[in-house]
């Protein structure tokens, strides 16, 4: 449903208590003071018959005052600085003059201009100290109170005392007021920065972070996006930013678009949840997932954010913790059953093949005891692997060249039966050492290209790689901070999909005649060594496992 554009909030308007800026109120007064002056001029050229002097003097004065009004005006207009508090005192004298020259013209006492000095002395004990306003009172006073008791021709009255006092007490009024709205002021810019920094450090977190964090308000608009969120969703938050994006949403997350209208609805907190990606890309991948709510003054409704990440690489891990328990269960079940089953069959194989020696005993009978000691030595090499299956230890962990383990290995897969003559098999990469036992090593290459050539079961390309892992290699939560990579990849025909969630499980394998046995005991091998084991495969795509091994002297990771 869509909502009418009648029925959205509005936000609501902050209004503070603030003065215009310096510059702005000079322009003001400089055109009060033009006005002035031209007034004062114009009632100068009156008198000019009369008195001749006095006219010459306001002229003087009049251009006095141009000249620093033309000064104020290069500073404010041209100059596009903040006057300093000597410029402003100089305006002010200026408008100091030009009013008490309209004053004196217009009779003193008498003259309806005395109260532009209360504009002066107002406006400019905002922005000067309390010490460079009361110099402005102050001469407004000397010069006022001098012009009516030497300047004009009659008497002052009452009313003249009662505007000396208007003069004082109007800057006295202004200036406390002024002293707070500059204490005021100089307090909200402080906050004002502050809330700046703490919002640039918030945009520099979300910015850099590696989960993706989503903001709509009630009606579901983008509200905000960060880059991570773009990244993962595959979508564009400068083109969605202000418009509805559930529809958009739902095609590409649909567990956090479920998760956001239920904390719309129902002002629900979702923690802990998990969901699935599908970009546009065609690239799927799970993510855990958090939605709070946001309620803001003035909103009948909260906003809601919800924070995402990619778990793939903490699923893989705990993949392989899981299979490293099994493993470990089944390996003590197997050595149990190997001691309590090899003796019992070596007696079974003495007993039978003493029997089949006997005078009395026919070809028939022959026959059946050589069947039962081919049966019980295939039999013991089957319990010998569950022994050496159980037995996966590292026994002596010295330094050693992974590449050069890997040549060896290759070098007995070349050689072995099973190795058709379409097989290849090469080396790339570069020297890395590790800290191992040779042996186990050995014997994780070996499985695997062996595993490879052997399912291929015709030509096919066997590339063995050694080297270091970059640090987004690893997988996120990795023990340690810097690990050796090992790859076997194959080109052959993959594993089946009915197989690939099982197959580092023992007994498991996609071969015929196969024990099962050879990827569980890489996993322990690999296990053993503090390293990882990851296989990517599917059907008709060939194969790849990949081995992490923490490198010598690799510290601890911090979670």
């Amino acid at each position: 449903m869509t909502t009418p554009a009648a029925a959205v909030p509005r936000p609501a308007r902050n209004f503070r208590l603030s003065i215009p800026e310096i510059g702005t109120v000079l322009q003001w007064m400089m055109g009060l003071r033009l006005v002035l002056v031209t007034g004062a001029l114009s009632r100068a050229a009156l008198v000019w018959t009369d008195d001749p002097s006095l006219a010459f003097l306001v002229a003087v004065a009049v251009l006095i005052v141009f000249v620093l009004t033309a000064y104020g005006l290069y500073v404010v207009r041209v100059g596009r600085r903040v006057p300093s508090e000597s410029q402003v005192y100089v305006q002010a004298m200026a408008d100091v003059v030009a009013i008490m020259l309209l004053v004196h013209l217009t009779g003193g006492e008498r003259s309806p201009f005395p109260s532009l000095f209360v504009v002066v002395i107002a406006a400019y004990s905002l922005y000067l100290t309390v010490g460079s306003a009361l110099l402005v009172t102050a001469l407004s006073l000397s010069l006022y109170f001098a012009d009516v008791m030497w300047g004009q021709p009659e008497i002052p009255g009452m009313g003249f005392v009662g505007q000396l006092v208007v003069f004082a007490l109007v800057f006295a009024v202004v200036s406390v007021l002024a002293a707070r709205l500059r204490a005021t002021g100089a307090r909200t810019l402080e906050l004002e920065s502050e809330l700046a920094r703490v919002r640039l450090e918030a945009s520099d977190v979300l910015a850099t972070i590696t989960s993706g964090v989503i903001t709509v308000d009630p009606f579901g608009r983008l509200a905000f996006i960060n880059p991570m969120a773009e990244k993962l969703l595959g979508l564009s938050g400068r083109e969605l930013l202000g418009l509805p994006v559930l529809g958009e949403l739902r095609a590409v997350a649909p567990a956090i678009t479920d998760a956001l209208q239920a904390s719309l609805r129902w002002r629900r907190r979702v923690t802990r949840a998990e969901g699935r990606v599908s970009r546009p890309d065609g690239q799927s991948f799970p993510v855990g997932l958090s939605v709070t709510t946001l309620e803001r003054l003035g909103q009948a409704q909260p906003s809601v954010t919800v924070i995402f990440a990619d778990i793939s690489d903490q699923k893989r891990l705990q993949e392989l913790h899981l299979r490293a328990e099994r493993l470990e269960a089944v390996a003590e079940l197997s050595a149990s059953l190997a001691h309590e089953i090899r003796n019992p069959l070596a007696s079974i194989r003495s007993s039978v093949e003493q029997l089949s020696r006997s005078p009395r005993a026919n070809d028939d009978e022959r026959f059946l005891a050589q069947l039962i000691v081919r049966e019980s030595d295939r039999l013991s090499r089957l319990l010998s692997e569950f022994l050496d299956f159980s037995r996966v230890r590292v026994t002596r962990a010295v330094p050693l060249d992974l590449q050069h383990v890997a040549r060896g290995a290759i070098r007995l897969v070349q050689e072995h039966p099973a190795t058709e003559e379409g097989a290849t098999l090469t080396l790339e990469g570069e020297p890395v050492t590790v800290e191992g036992d040779e042996d186990l090593l050995h014997r994780v290459v070996m499985n695997l290209v062996l595993n490879a050539v052997q399912a291929a079961k015709g030509p096919v390309h066997v590339r063995v790689s050694t080297g270091l892992a970059g640090s987004g290699e690893r997988p996120a939560g990795a023990a340690y901070d810097r690990a050796a990579k090992l790859v076997v990849a194959d080109d052959g025909p993959g594993i089946p999909d009915e197989v690939l969630p099982r197959l580092f499980e023992p007994f498991v394998t996609g071969r015929v005649g196969g024990s099962g046995l050879g990827l569980s005991i890489v996993q322990r091998a690999v296990e053993a060594h503090r390293g990882m084991v990851f296989v990517d495969s599917a059907p008709g795509t060939g194969t790849t496992f990949t081995i992490y091994l923490p490198l010598p002297g690799a510290g601890e990771e911090p979670a």
